[in-house]
């Protein structure tokens, strides 16, 4: 069932809008930490590292084909809230094309220079095999993660945002349920953590699929709509290279940062792995936050509401500020008791440094929400490389950090890396939104006189 976010209270259109996306997204990172646990427990120190050490890796791939799917859904949406479903077809189909042979190309090439990734990225000898083998599952894996985060993406443009987090609960479900099964029953170790994710990845994209040509009226092809067309797709590739290539920019940063992290040694790879996936579980509802909005400034766009779009943004940032105070408060509190799913308690070195990784990120969760705010409004408003530009942002701040500061002050600039880049963003992201507000109050102040 297809909704409009052009009428209406904007609190509470985002509100239930990005519930289901908050739910999916959380439901998302906790078969992640549980497979980090499974792994960390019943695998040990080393197997967690090796998860671990190749996380931004992951990131810069996954996140390129995460950012293209968003902003395939961007024409969607601006063609669904004017109206112009023959356009939203054809635009949906061309998506489907396009993402099959961008997703195949990726795994085919990331497949073959996944291991002299991991040699780039310094990552220590006694993890080197196994991080290896997580690797290359998760690339193969990549046309189903296309896939899935595609429709998922093409599911919310047309405003239902509740059905992708229902194929997501059964795939998490699915997911933990494999990973105890090729974990303990039958020993492959990390490689099987990394199939059991890729195959519940693969059944959550295929009910996408059937189901949104099954139930979507709108998305009925006639005659013509299904074929390649240039048009259609140097629209898509326009949203969605620069979303994709933000999100790649930004891991770059990241590898960065990672890479001077894996020098330190073995301790502080699996306590950086534990820390991050803990705080990407808190953080995925600014992120989900961040998505409803490129939809609701999509949709709105579109129907030349652009004046909804201010209303939109503050009532958004007041639900962020809420929840990052939260999240200060309860990670304050009960991050260590968090750490120990992951880590037996004797692994005191590692506990701390976890907790120092956790505490310092989240007491800066606010940037960060108004970095994912502005970005996907940015984004959904049609400015898409100018949003990409604060990737940039991140990328050079990060390398910084890495360069210089990690030298002089070891885990502890690690810990920094982020939060500084968070601020970086905003302080590009911030006049950028005014620009792009500004240009947009004045077409529609054209608009109104002619």
């Amino acid at each position: 069932m297809t909704k409009e976010m052009t009428e209406g209270s904007p609190l509470r259109l985002i509100f239930n809008f990005s519930l289901p996306l908050i739910l999916g997204s959380l439901l998302q990172q906790t078969y992640s930490l549980i497979d980090a646990a499974i792994v960390g427990k019943y695998l040990g120190i080393n197997d967690l590292a090796a998860v671990g050490a190749s996380t931004s890796v992951v990131f810069l791939i996954i996140g390129f084909c995460t950012g293209c799917c968003c902003g395939f859904g961007i024409p969607v949406a601006q063609a669904f809230g004017a109206r112009s479903y023959s356009d939203l077809r054809r635009y949906v189909a061309n998506s489907l094309w396009v993402s099959l042979i961008i997703s195949v190309v990726l795994a085919v090439v990331t497949s073959l220079l996944c291991e002299r990734i991991l040699f780039m990225m310094q990552t220590p000898h006694d993890i080197l095999h196994h991080a290896y083998l997580y690797l290359l599952v998760t690339f193969i894996g990549i046309p189903f993660t296309f896939l899935y985060n595609l429709l998922s993406s093409l599911i919310r443009a047309l405003g239902d945002s509740k059905t992708p987090f229902y194929f997501l609960l059964m795939a998490a479900i699915l997911n933990i349920v494999l990973d105890l099964f090729c974990i303990l029953i039958l020993h492959w170790g990390v490689a099987g953590a990394a199939i059991a994710t890729v195959f519940s990845q693969a059944v959550s994209a295929l009910l996408c699929l059937y189901y949104m040509f099954r139930k979507f009226d709108i998305l009925k092809m006639e005659k013509g709509e299904t074929a390649l067309d240039k048009h259609y797709i140097k629209g898509l590739l326009d949203m969605g290279v620069p979303m994709g290539l933000q999100f790649s920019i930004t891991a770059i940063g990241s590898i960065m940062l990672q890479s001077a992290n894996n020098a330190l040694g073995t301790s502080c790879v699996a306590a950086f792995t534990a820390g991050m996936r803990i705080k990407m579980f808190f953080m995925c509802p600014l992120e989900s936050m961040g998505i409803a909005m490129a939809t609701y400034c999509g949709q709105n766009y579109g129907a030349g509401k652009t004046e909804r779009i201010n209303m939109g943004l503050r009532a958004s940032f007041f639900m962020v500020c809420l929840y990052c105070i939260f999240c200060f408060i309860v990670l304050h509190l009960f991050a260590r008791h968090i750490i120990y799913l992951f880590v037996d308690f004797h692994e005191y070195e590692i506990i701390e440094k976890a907790n120092q990784f956790i505490v310092t990120s989240c007491t800066y969760f606010i940037p960060l929400g108004l970095l994912c705010l502005l970005r996907y409004s940015i984004q959904g408003l049609g400015y898409s490389k100018l949003a990409m530009m604060s990737g940039v942002f991140e990328m050079v701040d990060r390398t910084a950090v890495s360069l210089f500061l990690v030298p002089i002050l070891g885990y502890t600039g690690v810990c920094y890396g982020d939060p500084s880049a968070w601020f970086a963003a905003d302080l590009f992201l911030i006049p950028a939104y005014l620009y792009v507000h500004k240009r947009l109050s004045r077409k529609r102040c054209y608009a109104q006189a002619s």
